[in-house]
């Protein structure tokens, strides 16, 4: 029998974030000595990275990452399986890093991200390899916005008390107003708008409305010389839903998010919301 006691079961886990039983098969292994089975645990666990693929991924955090003069900022998502690891300092941990080397590397996507080096000659794809192996769940990359054009701020919205942001908003002004932009980006998280301007949804998104629009005043026996006025109001409706500028306020909901900014004398240059898992 290996010479091994709880307080060093309890140790190994709180050093890989292994099971219980993964831990003790490993202590057995390693006839006791820790440091040998901190080995095995992350050698079995970067072998079974392959067997988690098909794993799904709903629960995570948004991290966020803003310099000090807000003149650039960063929120990226990271998922993994379940909340009990999305809530330990670990998993928080290797989200942070992420936005940090994000914020440094500025890369172009996802894919341009995994294949840049976080550390020297470690790719963050292996970082992130590493990770799965070390909390032994499927952990993913999975999106992230990274601005650096004019003045960045992030919100980050807790849904439970015990979890880390589940929600992060990055906005971007053309000038200096934190109130605004705080504002603003609590107003997204809510509101959870697609587009920032009804210039910016595609031609054929909008014909599709009007079409759907049309066909259920048609089906709701609507006159025919009203279908215009409806189906034009029927579209403002949906760029009220989908268009952040259009949308009322969430403070005022007399004044839309344009006569905001407007009375602000900011612009709004763009946003990113992101909520795991959706």
């Amino acid at each position: 029998m290996a010479n091994y006691t709880a307080a060093d079961v309890k140790k190994l886990r709180e050093q890989t974030g292994a099971g219980m039983m993964d831990c003790k098969k490993a202590l057995d292994e390693a006839e006791g000595n820790l440091e040998k089975a901190v080995e095995i645990v992350r050698v079995k666990g970067l072998k079974g990275v392959a067997k988690r693929e098909s794993r799904t991924t709903e629960n995570g955090a948004v991290a966020s990452l803003i310099a000090d003069d807000n003149t650039s900022g960063v929120i990226v998502e990271l998922k993994c399986e379940t909340d009990f690891v999305a809530k330990g300092e670990k998993f928080i941990t290797v989200a942070d890093a992420l936005a940090a080397h994000i914020a440094k590397a500025a890369p172009a996507d996802v894919e341009a991200l995994m294949a840049s080096e976080i550390e020297a000659g470690k790719t963050v794809q292996a970082f992130v390899d590493e990770a799965n192996a070390t909390l032994g769940e499927k952990i993913v990359v999975d999106r992230f916005a990274h601005f650096a054009d004019g003045k960045v701020y992030a919100y980050m919205h807790r849904t439970a008390a015990d979890l880390p942001p589940q929600v992060g908003v990055l906005v971007e002004l053309d000038k200096d107003n934190a109130e605004v932009a705080k504002d603003v980006a609590q107003h997204i998280a809510a509101f959870a708008p697609k587009f920032l301007t009804r210039d910016a949804i595609p031609a054929e998104v909008v014909e599709n409305e009007r079409r759907v629009a049309e066909a259920t005043a048609r089906e709701e026996g609507k006159p025919e010389a009203a279908l215009p006025k409806i189906v034009e109001g029927r579209v403002t409706g949906f760029f009220k839903e989908q268009v952040l500028l259009d949308q009322p306020f969430a403070k005022d909901n007399k004044k839309t998010v344009q006569k905001i900014l407007d009375e602000a004398g900011v612009t709004l240059k763009r946003f990113a919301r992101i909520r795991v898992g959706a």
